[in-house]
């Protein structure tokens, strides 16, 4: 897999732009705010369908435009060259074309390109809430197999009917609001369930290879552990039945897949309380250089690299170490200032005033 060449039309504050790509290493450099992080995003949203930013779509469209459209070349294995295009209304949903034909279901877009992308906010997987760990292993299911995005799509809807129908109670649990509860327990318990697992699955394959990343950017022996912890023990239909009259009382689903985590261990203890920010940063890049190898593994592939503006947040040995891992995989870096120290890019795309001039 390799990405050629990349249109953005009113994204973010591109009204126009085509950024082209080498086959090996490609640096994007300008000022802070010039645009780097945005080429990334666009990138990023066409392999997972959603912003790493967090973004909703109305906010990657450029302001005054009433939608905004990223296309992209990628070539496969066999060389053949597709065309993805993707189109984001302020309003409504998103429109996805391949090859020039509109597709009507998102998992016929995924897999045509996969990423896997370094930020200097990654270190908010390790310090911050369980939603941004989960939201990493679903993405990264995701990438892994389109059919997880129906699967956690299934899970999500199912959820803001099940709250919804809580709310409306009003804190009674009458004959009518019981049968509908069944129902959607049902539903519930089984993707919710089939989820669980898949998370559950890739844990336990994420968790010897980001011990062993971890070591190799720190350059110490400590041990690094990664475990799923679900919100309920058992059978989810029985946990979701047990937890019912608490759920009518609080009108919220208050167990299930929505409410895991993944702990993140450094020497037995948790690492968003007790590791350092430089540990904390090297367990991010660990997590985030294991999912490229996972979707290497699964896939015969390797996916394409972002990494923005990263190296800036490491000391000189982490840098070293970083670039020193990163495999002969098509990456992007972004840099504001200048060509990274200790990078020989293929191509240097630089970003002025919102113009793209390739050095």
């Amino acid at each position: 897999m390799r990405l050629d060449r990349v249109w953005l039309t009113d994204f973010r504050g591109y009204q126009a732009a085509e950024i082209p790509f080498a086959s090996g290493l490609t640096a994007v450099i300008g000022r802070n705010g010039a645009g780097k992080t945005s080429i990334l995003e666009a990138i990023g949203w066409l392999a997972t369908l959603g912003s790493f930013r967090g973004a909703p779509n109305e906010a990657m469209v450029r302001q005054g435009a009433t939608a905004a459209y990223i296309r992209a070349e990628v070539a496969r294995d066999d060389e053949r060259i597709h065309l993805l295009e993707a189109e984001l209304p302020v309003r409504g949903r998103s429109r996805l074309q391949l090859d020039r034909k509109r597709v009507a279901r998102a998992r016929d877009v995924l897999g045509h390109l996969r990423v896997v992308v370094f930020t200097p906010d990654d270190l908010e997987l390790v310090k911050g809430g369980p939603g941004g760990r989960r939201r990493l292993l679903d993405d990264l299911l995701v990438q892994l197999h389109p059919r997880y995005e129906r699967l956690r799509s299934d899970v999500e809807r199912v959820l803001r009917q099940r709250n919804a129908l809580l709310k409306q109670a009003g804190g009674r649990l009458g004959p009518e609001v019981v049968a509908t509860l069944d129902v959607w327990d049902l539903k519930l318990a089984e993707s919710g369930a089939e989820l669980a697992a898949a998370r559950a699955e890739l844990t336990t394959e994420l968790a010897p290879l980001v011990a062993s990343a971890y070591d190799q950017l720190a350059g110490t022996g400590s041990a690094v552990d990664l475990v799923i912890r679900p919100s309920w023990e058992g059978d989810l239909g029985a946990a979701l039945r047990d937890a019912r009259q608490e759920d009518v009382r609080r009108a919220v689903t208050t167990v299930g897949p929505h409410r895991d985590d993944l702990e993140i261990g450094l020497r037995g203890m948790p690492a968003r309380l007790h590791g350092s920010q430089g540990e904390q940063r090297c367990l991010t890049l660990a997590l985030r250089l294991a999912a490229r190898e996972v979707i290497e593994a699964r896939t015969g592939t390797g996916p394409l690299l972002l990494l923005d503006d990263v190296l800036s947040e490491l000391d000189a040995g982490r840098a070293h170490a970083l670039l020193a891992m990163l495999p002969a995989t098509q990456t992007v870096i972004t840099s504001a200032g200048g060509v990274p120290s200790g990078t020989r890019p293929d191509l240097v795309v630089e970003i002025v005033d919102g113009e793209v001039r390739v050095a």
